[in-house]
């Protein structure tokens, strides 16, 4: 039998930070009404670019997705909460692992690994040219 989400269970990252809150809703499902893994990607876009536009101190442009794991639904009304840590810093570019929690509407205070993503940006220019970070960086 598979795993309940009782038996996922899992504590917070106390190593990451908090990037992005978001309840998903009706409108966001796919044809098995959970919600749509696209949605879900493009949120994870967005969580992992709030470390990367700190560190490149201007604009940024997602690169790769070096990789993404769906670990379990997303249902409507869960309250993801997205961590984010930077793996790596390049010349120009900035590789960040996101990972996403839901807490159940109906299990407050307990949360389930739902994803998990490692994202790739570059530092652009006004022209969308790739520039090099600043030292501090």
């Amino acid at each position: 039998m598979p795993p309940t989400d009782a038996d996922l269970h899992t504590q917070l990252p106390t190593d990451k930070e908090l990037v992005l809150k978001v309840i998903p809703l009706p409108s966001d499902t796919n044809g098995n009404g959970d919600i749509f893994g696209g949605w879900v990607m493009s949120q994870v876009d967005l969580a992992g670019s709030v470390l990367c536009a700190r560190v490149a101190q201007g604009r940024i442009a997602t690169v790769a997705v070096n990789e993404f794991i769906f670990k379990q639904p997303v249902r409507v009304g869960d309250l993801l909460s997205f961590y984010s840590s930077v793996l790596r810093t390049g010349r120009t570019s900035i590789t960040v692992q996101v990972e996403v929690f839901a807490e159940r509407i109906r299990a407050q205070g307990q949360y389930v690994k739902v994803t998990e993503a490692r994202l790739t940006y570059v530092a652009i220019d006004d022209e969308g040219r790739p520039r090099v970070l600043p030292p501090s960086a």
